[in-house]
C-alpha cells in the first residue's frame, strides 16, 4: 500500500529587513559603477591618458618644490642658458627658470580649464533642460538666447571685454570662457529632456506633487549622467586651448600671474635661436589635449554600453583536430571473400559475368 505524499513546495520568502531593502539601491550603484570602471580600465589609451594627466598634476604642483627656482626669482648669471643640471629647462631671456614658470603657468591653465568646464556643462544641463520641460515662452526665451550667443563671436567679445576687467581676478576670465561655451551642448540636453519628460518615472513624479525643479535634477539629468561626464571632460580641454589662445594674444591672464599662453607668448621671439623656450611649455600644452581627448574617449566607450570599446574580448578557441572517419567492414562481406576496399557488386552483374 504506497502512500501518496503532498508535492513539496518551497516556503514563502519572509519579509525583507529594512536594512536589506535600503541596501539594494547602493549595491546596483556599486555594481554599475565598478562594471564602468572596468571598462575604462579595459581601454589602454584611456588609462595612458589618465596617467598623464595625474602626472601633469603632479608635476604642476609637486614640481616646484623639486627645485630652488620660484618663477618670479631672476638668475642674474644666466640669461638664455640652455638646459642644465641647475635649471632643468633652462632660463628665458630675464633669467628666470623655465621650469618653475611653466609649472606655474600649467597649475593656472588647469584651474582654469576644470572650472570652464564645470560652469559650461552646468549651464547648458540646466538651461537645456528647463527649456524642453517648462515649453511655451520659458522655451522660446531661452532658445532665443541660445541663438544669439551662437552667431556672437565669443572670441572677440572676450577680447573687448577683458581690459575693462584688467585689474580684477581672473576668476571673471573664468565666468567668461564658460558663458560662452555651453551654447550647443544646451541644444542636445533640450532634444534628451524632450523625450525624457514623457517617460512614466517623470509622470508619476509630476502627478505625486513633486516640483518641477526637484524633477528636473533628480530624475532626468541623472538619466543623461553620461553625457554631461563626457561634455565636462571635453569642455576642459577646449577651455585650456582657449585660455591660452588668449593669453597668446595679451586677452586672458595678466601679469604678474601666468599661465601656458603667457609663457609660450613671451618666448616666441626667441624660439627659432633658442627651441627649449617654446617646446617645453608647448609640450605641456599638446600634453593635455592628448591625455583629455584619451580620457573623453575611454568615457564614452565605458559609459555606453553599445560601444565596440565597452565590449570585452571573447578568448579565442583553440580548433580541435577533426575524428578520423574510419570505414567499417560489414562481416557478411568480409566471409565472402570481398576485399574491404572494393565495392560489393551487384546481383544482376555477378549473374552477367557468371
Amino acid at each position: 500500500m504506497s502512500v501518496q505524499l503532498p508535492p513539496a513546495t518551497e516556503p514563502a520568502p519572509g519579509p525583507v529587513p529594512p536594512g536589506e531593502a535600503g541596501d539594494r539601491p547602493t549595491k546596483a550603484r556599486t555594481s554599475r559603477m565598478r562594471l564602468t570602471v572596468r571598462r575604462f580600465a579595459r581601454n589602454r589609451l584611456a588609462l595612458l591618458g589618465l596617467a598623464l594627466l595625474v602626472l601633469l598634476f603632479a608635476g604642476a604642483y609637486g614640481g616646484p618644490f623639486l627645485t630652488k627656482w620660484d618663477y618670479q626669482q631672476h638668475d642674474f648669471m644666466n640669461f638664455l642658458s640652455s638646459p642644465s643640471g641647475d635649471h632643468w629647462w633652462g632660463t628665458t631671456q630675464g633669467g628666470v627658470d623655465l621650469f618653475s614658470l611653466t609649472m606655474r603657468g600649467l597649475q593656472k591653465s588647469l584651474i582654469i580649464g576644470l572650472l570652464v568646464g564645470l560652469i559650461s556643462t552646468f549651464l547648458s544641463a540646466t538651461v537645456g533642460a528647463f527649456a524642453a520641460y517648462f515649453g511655451g515662452w520659458t522655451d522660446r526665451v531661452l532658445m532665443w538666447i541660445v541663438d544669439l550667443l551662437l552667431v556672437m563671436p565669443s572670441f572677440l567679445i572676450i577680447a573687448v571685454l577683458s581690459p575693462a576687467f584688467r585689474g580684477a581676478t581672473w576668476l571673471v576670465f573664468v565666468f567668461l570662457l564658460g558663458a560662452f561655451s555651453w551654447m550647443v551642448t544646451g541644444r542636445v540636453v533640450r532634444s534628451m529632456t524632450f523625450t525624457l519628460k514623457d517617460r512614466e518615472f517623470v509622470k508619476a513624479a509630476k502627478y505625486m506633487g513633486v516640483p518641477a525643479p526637484v524633477i528636473i535634477f533628480r530624475h532626468i539629468l541623472p538619466s543623461m549622467a553620461s553625457m554631461l561626464i563626457i561634455d565636462v571632460v571635453i569642455q576642459v580641454g577646449a577651455a585650456v586651448i582657449g585660455e591660452s589662445s588668449l593669453s597668446y594674444f595679451g586677452f586672458g591672464v595678466q601679469a604678474p600671474d601666468v599661465s601656458l599662453g603667457t609663457v609660450i607668448a613671451d618666448n616666441t621671439t626667441n624660439a627659432s635661436t633658442y627651441p627649449w623656450l617654446f617646446f617645453f611649455p608647448a609640450g605641456c600644452l599638446v600634453l593635455i589635449g592628448v591625455s583629455i581627448s584619451f580620457i573623453g574617449d575611454g568615457l564614452r566607450d565605458a559609459l555606453d554600453p553599445n560601444a565596440s570599446g565597452a565590449k570585452a574580448r571573447s578568448p579565442r578557441k583553440k580548433k580541435q583536430p577533426r575524428p578520423s572517419v574510419t570505414k567499417t567492414v560489414p562481416a557478411q562481406a568480409t566471409a565472402a571473400g570481398t576485399r574491404p576496399d572494393e565495392p560489393e557488386q551487384s546481383a544482376g552483374s555477378q549473374g552477367a559475368a557468371s
